[in-house]
């Protein structure tokens, strides 16, 4: 008798525990629920609010062993239909070591874009959205991506603002005014969103292009930390939802949550970045596209492979 008094109170226990974890659980999901739409209720108009389809289906395979690996697309775009892509990266993201890699693939690079024969591979975002941008890094590089994400000028300064909203400090080695709407004074500075989107665009510089890719991963790394430091696990769903009109994302909500849940969580590792074409594997070159910079492709192929497959702790 005193067995069968201890088997019931033992399911009675086990069944509390259990209606306790499902309560939790939903009060935690009704909590990010509640606070992704507080922040899309408190976000000005973007060009996604709407998550319009406006893109073509997206054929990237699942992320495989916790590797995903996105393409972040900075679009041109000043209201065309066909704009090219101003910003060309892929982040990997490793979901058992909680730690994120950066590769740049330089807008000039002589690539063949599937049905457009050889071209800047800036052009793929023009001739076919996210989905040939894919096509074009998987033919040329053997690199598989899962999802996109793509913001234009106006969605980085809004996202910049929404993320470090004390701004990010960079060490501007020399004036920069030309072609950025702005001058931006030498020395250690704060800059916001706008002003962030200018330094990140100059390119009349001694390394033109070179040093704009240099300042564009500075600048996504140092807005990966602020994020981290600044804004606590309990805001990340709003700060998503404030995020989310200004960028075009086939991300689901879930899986971002848990990606920016790891980078905040997570041990904090610098960044590691690469940039394609790597050192030695290119020359300049004028072809009927313009200027281009035609690349060593085996070399550039490995390069890159190697940089996305080779993350600590996988």
């Amino acid at each position: 008798m005193k067995n069968g008094n201890r088997t019931a109170r033992s399911k009675r226990q086990l069944g509390t525990l259990f209606l306790t974890l499902f309560i939790l659980i939903g009060t935690v999901g009704g909590y990010c629920v509640y606070q992704y739409k507080s922040g899309l209720s408190e976000a000005d108009e973007g060009p996604y609010k709407e998550d319009e389809d406006i893109f073509d289906d997206f054929l990237g395979i699942e992320p495989q062993y916790g590797e995903i690996n996105i393409l972040l697309v900075g679009s041109d775009s000043r209201g065309e239909d066909h704009s090219r892509s101003d910003t060309l990266m892929i982040a990997h993201y490793n979901q058992h070591s909680n730690t994120m890699k950066l590769a740049s693939i330089m807008r000039d690079t002589y690539v063949e874009v599937p049905g457009h024969g050889m071209q800047k591979i800036n052009s793929a975002f023009a001739y076919g959205g996210p989905e040939l941008v894919r096509r074009t890094i998987k033919n040329n590089f053997d690199v598989d991506v899962n999802y996109y994400a793509i913001a234009d000028f106006e969605g980085f300064t809004k996202i910049v603002d929404i993320v470090a909203p004390n701004g990010i400090e960079v060490d501007i080695p020399y004036e920069m005014s030309y072609g950025i709407g702005m001058t931006l004074q030498p020395g250690k500075q704060v800059l916001h969103g706008r002003e962030l989107l200018g330094y990140v665009r100059f390119r009349q510089d001694r390394l033109s292009d070179f040093g704009r890719v240099e300042r564009q991963q500075e600048a996504l790394s140092k807005l990966k930390e602020q994020a981290a430091s600044i804004h606590s696990l309990l805001n990340l769903p709003k700060i998503l939802g404030m995020a989310d009109p200004y960028i075009g994302t086939n991300v689901d909500t879930p899986t971002l949550l848990s990606i920016g849940k790891g980078l905040i969580t997570g041990k904090s590792k610098e960044m590691e970045s690469i940039r394609i074409p790597v050192q030695d594997s290119y020359e300049n070159a004028t072809v009927s596209a313009g200027a281009v910079l035609k690349i060593d492709l085996d070399k550039n192929r490995e390069a890159l492979k190697s940089f996305l497959e080779s993350t600590e702790g996988s």
